[in-house]
């Protein structure tokens, strides 16, 4: 295994990333102060007034203010999302197909979004300063309610999903290797992630009994079985640890405390008028800011999680030298910075680097 060699074209690969996320998240920060410091958002409030329906209205000016913004956008998730992924040789996009795939994207995610943007607004003339809590309410109902649907109705709209033949010689294991931490899956299912990009990616979702087991076409291609079976094992372990109620409940605490604050700043900086559409854009800007400033907090538990669902997986499959394996050939295939710098990974960094990952399973123990 190649475990302390970090190659060139992966760090800039992952610089340039990083800079154009940054880059991307400052101008979306500036584009809010000039909406809210500027005459502009109450032109859009104008212009976008056809009718006397408050929530027709609102509808109106939150496409129009949110169409601006993927304009200026688009350049840098061009740059991202495409060439860079074509220039490192990761994709396997023509530009038709990725920008199809983005037009699907928005069409979902508007379908997904409508309802809460409606239920926020409902709340915001309801409740004024407190919509905060009732709101904060509607989004963990809604996260749980998606965690069930998502797997079925969501993710096919983007990838062709089949089930794992029955005589595979990973079905049987998998469901034995499940079955062992007394977890019932729905289903296992190979998609087509290879339509998009070279990368592999394996993955456990759904709640309830939608709970199924997802491998990339890319991943039962260029892995072993031993190796795709110490993934499994991975994301069952994160099952069993309980890790995804854990993350949720971080995630609810942090989003409640974060909209309470945001709340009371906005009904400051509105005057009161909090219904006001101008002045919408600094709930987004205040929102924005906050889950920038917190992410570390969420990264840093994830990166314990991770550990300890390499821990698990190395217990369940009796040694860890499979899933270091197959952490190393996935840091090959997906272009990945084994050992980025620590403020990187303390900051944007949801999993611990490959080469702590691959070097604590190499001793035999993993921890924080």
């Amino acid at each position: 295994m190649n475990n302390g060699s970090v190659s060139q074209p992966s760090k800039r690969y992952h610089r340039q990333k990083l800079i154009l996320s940054l880059v991307s998240t400052a101008l979306g920060w500036t584009y809010l102060l000039v909406l809210v410091l500027t005459p502009l958002a109450a032109w859009l409030v104008g212009a976008t007034q056809v009718g006397g329906h408050p929530y027709f209205h609102f509808l109106l000016f939150s496409l129009a203010a949110g169409v601006l913004a993927q304009s200026y956008a688009l350049p840098l998730s061009f740059t991202s999302g495409y060439w860079i992924e074509h220039r490192y040789g990761l994709s396997n996009q023509t530009l038709g197909a990725w920008s199809w795939e983005r037009v699907k994207g928005a069409l979902v995610g508007a379908m997904i979004t409508l309802p809460l943007a409606l239920v926020f607004y409902y709340c915001l003339r309801r409740f004024g300063v407190g919509w905060w809590l009732p709101v904060g309410g509607a989004l963990l109902l809604f996260s749980v309610v998606l965690g069930r649907l998502a797997p079925v109705f969501i993710f096919p709209l983007f990838y062709r999903f089949e089930p794992l033949a029955a005589d595979h010689p990973l079905t049987g294991r998998i469901r034995d290797l499940a079955q062992s931490v007394g977890l019932d899956i729905q289903g296992i299912y190979r998609f087509n992630l290879s339509k998009t990009t070279k990368k592999a990616n394996a993955a456990f979702t759904g709640l309830g009994r939608a709970k199924r087991v997802l491998l990339a076409d890319t991943l039962l291609d260029n892995f072993t079985d031993d190796e795709i079976l110490a993934v499994v094992a991975h994301e069952l372990g994160h099952f069993r640890l309980r890790h995804i109620w854990i993350g949720m409940a971080q995630g609810t605490a942090i989003t409640f405390i974060g909209m309470y604050g945001v709340a009371q700043l906005h009904g400051r900086l509105s005057g009161g008028e909090v219904t006001n559409l101008t002045t919408l854009p600094w709930l987004a800007l205040l929102m924005g800011v906050y889950g920038f400033v917190t992410g570390p907090l969420s990264n840093a538990l994830s990166r314990r999680h991770e550990f300890a669902a390499d821990r698990y997986s190395a217990e369940l499959m009796g040694d860890g030298a499979a899933l270091a394996a197959g952490l190393d050939r996935l840091a090959e295939l997906n272009l990945a910075d084994r050992d980025p710098h620590p403020a990187v990974e303390l900051l944007f960094h949801s999993h611990p680097s490959i080469k702590r990952r691959v070097a604590v399973l190499g001793e035999g123990q993993v921890s924080a």
